[in-house]
């Protein structure tokens, strides 16, 4: 499908990619990895013309269409509802409902054969490219991606960064193209979310490539792995867990290569210095160095997987109790986050807390810091705890004008700056980098700045919120390393399955307006689930995770008297009940016109398409103008 050939690439001086190669098959699912900067981005930027390569060739099916979704589409904004962008994606059906409208008005003024035959063409066209079910397909998407059925007829403009993310997300999704190119799409969605287009890509008929730091669903998407290293695109014939099975046989077989001619090379090095000078071996010893100068050397195996070797300890010993809250409502106006809800947190807790966006993980972060306050209900820190709360708004209170050590210092812990450059070289900061201005790092740079002064402040209790966002695979093994050595208690929101799996004891969700808990590994909770879910479904009961009804309140006894309705008011209430019931039937008349057309064999009587053309605009109009009615007749 896509052939990529001796591809070179550069970046000022720096070469990202030295005649690199690699063969993109139709329904290849590929995951793309690699340290940052080495480049992932740059090729698909590259794939889709965006950038152009400055040597080799990338050759392409002319039948070949490209999806991709990247950081960059952010940046659009519309007043149009979200539902209207996603279905942008079928721009070419859409055209064609536009010129069958306009056929159909000319009809009242000249019905002609011709004009039925434009007629018919239009609609098969429009029934091949789904049109019928464009609208369909456009909400299934979007509500698989976390969006309620209200939410759909709102404006873009109306939602944040993540949201709209999720938007461009179904509008590619659904142009359905033979290539989707995917650069970290798990940034912006929650654990529901995640799974569900686990399980929409591992039907998908084209081919896929993904930039994702999230080695869960790399393992369940992908099918291959492509790892970015040292310039080249070297492939792997497995997920994620594959390749690093089959990386470390390889560097078993690479080290023991490279020990083996180091060995050959020392001994011709030294038979070298040995004879070079003596006249009956000299012609030996040069022979030696030139079969030196023509070897092939193999290269040693690079250590890409950090390790910390530093405690992050603290002075203060907490109690028993970190914290206890107990019957805690929040409101916001009138919208319930939780009720009658209680949190209790013992020293050496480790808690992930996990579920939709929307629930109220971060909420009860903020009531659980007490940086807000609970609409009723109690909150008791435990003796001695001192806490330390990360979250990505903080990235922003870094001193963009320091240097990394520098900012390090004033974090408070009075760590020898040999202690700070420790730290920092634990979180990819070495020799000179700690010396680089807050204000020229990158995201994830800044992400790794801000999670080490949280773990050195000696706070004997930490609140992370996210803290995998941005960060690639070894930063989060990092992260992973650094936590596990960690002596306190800790609570840490992330959608990153692999990284709770590793740090957590304890899994915190989010179910009917209150907090619960299990006690045991991420897992173990999902084993659980499912087995709840089966259990449900066999008994024929709700799924458990359902929301459930709010009790009612009681409602205020209406102290003023009742008012008699009027004539008019009367009338009005007998007409509106027959508007209901005519849009009733309209609306049942208009559903099954939509099934013929729907069916390819009307196509072939051309008296019968233009009867039920007719009479589906028809009845369309009808409802139109009930709709309008039962709108004055409402507000009487």
């Amino acid at each position: 499908m896509i052939s990529i050939s001796d591809l070179d690439f550069h970046f000022g001086s720096r070469a990202l990619y030295d005649k690199a190669s690699l063969h993109i098959k139709p329904k290849d699912k590929i995951g793309l990895i690699g340290l940052n900067g080495t480049g992932k981005s740059t090729l698909l930027r590259v794939l889709v013309g965006e950038y152009k390569p400055d040597g080799g060739s990338i050759s392409m099916s002319k039948d070949v269409s490209l999806g991709f979704l990247n950081q960059d589409l952010l940046s659009y904004d519309t007043h149009e509802s979200i539902l209207i962008v996603a279905m942008q994606a079928f721009a070419e059906a859409l055209n064609i409902q536009k010129r069958i409208d306009e056929i159909l008005l000319e009809f009242e003024n000249n019905y002609t054969d011709d004009l039925i035959e434009k007629l018919a063409d239009a609609q098969e066209r429009f029934e091949a490219l789904g049109g019928y079910t464009m609208q369909a397909q456009a909400e299934e998407i979007l509500e698989g991606l976390g969006f309620s059925t209200e939410e759909l007829q709102k404006p873009l403009k109306s939602f944040s960064g993540g949201w709209r993310m999720r938007v461009m997300l179904a509008k590619i999704l659904l142009q359905q193209p033979s290539l989707l190119l995917l650069d970290e799409p798990t940034n912006h969605l929650d654990l529901p979310s995640i799974k569900w287009i686990e399980n929409y890509l591992a039907g998908y008929e084209g081919a896929v490539i993904i930039v994702s730091h999230d080695r869960a669903f790399l393992d369940r998407t992908t099918n291959t792995t492509v790892e970015v290293l040292g310039g080249k695109l070297v492939p792997y014939a497995g997920n994620y867990s594959y390749y690093l099975e089959e990386k470390e046989e390889r560097n078993i077989i690479q080290k023991g290569a490279f020990e083996n001619q180091q060995a050959q090379i020392k001994q011709a090095e030294r038979f070298i210095e040995r004879f070079k000078a003596k006249a009956s071996k000299a012609k030996q010893a040069q022979s030696r160095v030139k079969a030196l100068d023509k070897l092939e050397r193999i290269e040693d195996v690079a250590q890409d997987a950090a390790k910390i070797n530093m405690k992050f300890t603290f002075k203060v010993e907490p109690g028993r109790h970190i914290l206890r809250m107990e019957h805690v409502t929040k409101k916001y106006d009138q919208k319930l986050i939780f009720r009658d809800t209680n949190v209790h947190i013992e020293r050496g807790d480790k808690i992930a807390l996990i579920g939709a966006n929307g629930k109220g993980k971060s909420t009860l972060m903020r009531l659980v810091a007490g940086t807000e306050a609970p609409t009723n209900g109690k909150h008791q820190l435990g003796h001695n705890v001192i806490m330390s709360f990360y979250a990505q708004h903080q990235l922003e209170s870094l001193n963009v004008d320091n240097e990394i050590l520098q900012e390090m210092s004033e974090a408070g812990s009075k760590r020898s700056d040999m202690e700070l450059r420790s730290v920092l070289g634990s979180f990819l900061f070495t020799g000179e980098d700690v010396f680089k201005r807050i204000k020229v790092l990158s995201g994830g740079e800044k992400s790794r700045v801000a999670l080490a002064k949280t773990l050195i402040s000696e706070a004997n209790f930490l609140l992370l919120d996210e803290p995998t966002n941005h960060l690639d695979m070894v930063s989060v093994n990092i992260l992973i390393q650094a936590l596990e050595q960690y002596e306190g208690t800790f609570i840490v929101i992330s959608h990153d399955r692999f990284f709770v799996e590793n740090v957590a004891t304890k899994i915190w969700y989010i179910e009917d307006f209150q907090l619960k808990e299990y006690p045991g590994t991420y897992n173990e909770y999902e084993q659980w689930q499912e087995d709840r879910e089966k259990a449900a479904k066999k008994a024929g009961l709700p799924s458990p995770s359902a929301p459930k009804p709010l009790p009612k309140e009681e409602p205020k006894p209406d102290l003023t008297p009742a008012k008699t309705p009027s004539p008019d008011q009367k009338k009005a209430l007998r007409e509106l009940a027959e508007v209901e019931k005519k849009i009733d039937e309209r609306e049942k008349e208009l559903a099954e016109y939509e099934t013929q057309l729907a069916d390819p064999k009307i196509y072939d009587n051309a008296a019968q398409l233009k009867d039920a053309t007719l009479k589906f605009e028809q009845v369309k109009k009808e409802l139109a103008q009930l709709n309008d009615q039962w709108e004055m007749l409402a507000e009487v």
